[in-house]
């Protein structure tokens, strides 16, 4: 396994703000390199889904996220080391600004995690109607942290051969460090976007057409192949040795499949409508004995039998409300599994679709009428950001006491809502929740809530799912 402190060739791409276009140049960078035959590994700083999508459909294999807020730095480094063993070059995608942080210290941002996984950082600069300044933001940005290795330099947005001048000569002379890519101002219909930010690949009809974008977008204004040389540069210089971290339990860091008999199949929801799930949550079900089944209630008439448990991940099932609505066999077949026992755990859309229903437009669309809550849609998100929960009643996948950490992004309204007190695991200390601050709806084997847990920081959530499912299985092992 590579040792990161002594380099891996690798690289950050990061922007001044959101919207600066790092998603575009991680996207044609990766596909590029992917079209001549590098591996490369991707991940997505932060807790996003879509663009982690986006990565993992360039380049053919999962795109995993890092995140210093869910897991701690070692299970982030470790993490990364793990993806990144037998891979040509490493791309991380950060998120926001560099800079940007949930607290004024910072610990979270793009840039620190650029220095944890000792990668040197692409920075994408919008250049909208600015010419020398923007090499006073680059200057700033050395300057704010002389320890972080910014590399180079994209440049977006710009409006012609003589702003570009202008603007690299600026860089270059007081920044010394290169221009590595210069994009054009491109047409907004080649990179739609919706409520959530960019559409997943899932539901873009023109996701290779979109992917073939970014891909010539790259090959006409970056110097692909400048930069793949620059981190083999970076990553084959000596560094300095820094302590060895304490490592984690193997019990922890890596589980081991157990010694099963009969393995518990999960069935997992996944199609256009529900999408976001983390690779590491779907390996950590793996690792602990479980099959994976997929299904679809936008593909499939029914429930395919011999599931011993359900995980149903969030994604759009507002933008499918009607093909879901209109899946009765499937719906029915859902309730009355539920009824009978079948543990289910629901994320933010899963859970849309447990509900009675779900309004849009002052249209009614009826979900699987599993949970007594009927959800409404807003125009602006209505919990937004990372969360922390404390566990504060008894349930099947978590102790009372513990505090959780996750995220929420949702636009969906809670517009009636049938529970008693004790039916809500979670208390948020940070966070919206689904109502009163309070989350987790926990009835009899159906666990659903807004916020998205990782795997990796919340080990007993997948032994709590792959329990419940051997237990299911046991019960029911004649049926």
């Amino acid at each position: 396994m590579q040792d990161i402190k002594k380099g891996f060739p690798g690289l950050v791409i990061a922007g001044l703000r959101g919207g600066s276009g790092k998603t575009i140049v991680s996207l044609g960078i990766t596909t590029a390199w992917t079209t001549k035959k590098y591996k490369v590994s991707c991940f997505k700083k932060g807790p996003d889904y879509i663009d982690a999508g986006w990565l993992s459909y360039a380049t053919g294999i999962p795109c995993y996220n890092l995140d210093t807020y869910l897991c701690s730095e070692d299970k982030v480094e470790n993490s990364f080391k793990t993806r990144s063993k037998g891979s040509d070059i490493a791309v991380v995608e950060g998120n926001r600004g560099l800079f940007d942080a949930i607290d004024i210290e910072g610990k979270t941002c793009t840039a620190e995690l650029a220095k944890l996984l000792n990668l040197p950082v692409l920075l994408v600069v919008d250049c909208t109607k600015s010419t020398r300044t923007i090499a006073a933001l680059v200057m700033g940005c050395m300057a704010f942290d002389p320890e972080l290795n910014i590399m180079g330099v994209i440049l977006n947005r710009v409006a012609g051969k003589r702003h570009e001048g202008k603007v690299k000569r600026s860089i270059e002379k007081f920044c010394n460090i290169p221009v590595l890519g210069s994009i054009p101002k491109l047409k907004e219909e080649d990179f739609p976007e919706r409520h959530m930010g960019l559409i997943t690949c899932e539901e873009h009809a023109r996701s290779k057409e979109c992917l073939d974008t970014f891909l010539r977008v790259a090959k006409e204004n970056i110097d692909l192949d400048a930069i793949y040389n620059i981190c083999n540069k970076i990553s084959n210089k000596d560094k300095k040795e820094q302590p060895a971290k304490t490592r984690l339990p193997a019990s922890v860091e890596s589980k081991i499949r157990p010694s099963i008999i009969e393995c518990p199949t999960i069935g997992i929801i996944k199609d256009s409508a529900f999408q976001f799930y983390y690779p590491d949550n779907i390996e950590a079900l793996i690792q602990r004995g479980a099959k994976i089944e997929y299904i679809s209630p936008l593909d499939q008439q029914t429930i395919p039998s011999g599931l011993d448990a359900i995980y149903m991940g969030g994604g759009f099932p507002e933008t499918h409300a009607k093909e879901l609505a209109a899946n009765n066999v499937f719906k029915a077949a859902l309730k009355k599994l539920a009824q009978k026992g079948l543990p289910i755990y629901a994320e933010c859309g899963g859970f849309i679709y447990l509900g009675q229903s779900i309004e849009i437009d002052q249209k009614v669309y009826p979900m699987a009428d599993i949970l007594p809550v009927k959800f409404g849609l807003s125009k602006r998100p209505v919990g937004h950001g990372y969360t922390s929960v404390k566990v504060v009643h008894k349930n099947s996948y978590y102790k009372e006491g513990e505090i959780i950490r996750g995220h929420e992004f949702r636009y969906s309204t809670i517009l009636d809502i049938d529970y008693k007190p004790d039916e809500m695991a979670f208390k948020m200390e940070r966070g919206k929740g689904i109502i009163d601050k309070l989350d987790g709806f926990c009835r009899k084997n159906v666990f659903a809530t807004y916020t998205h847990i990782h795997a990796l920081t919340t080990p007993l959530w997948a032994e709590g799912l792959v329990k419940q499912a051997l237990q299911y299985k046991e019960l029911n092992k004649n049926r």
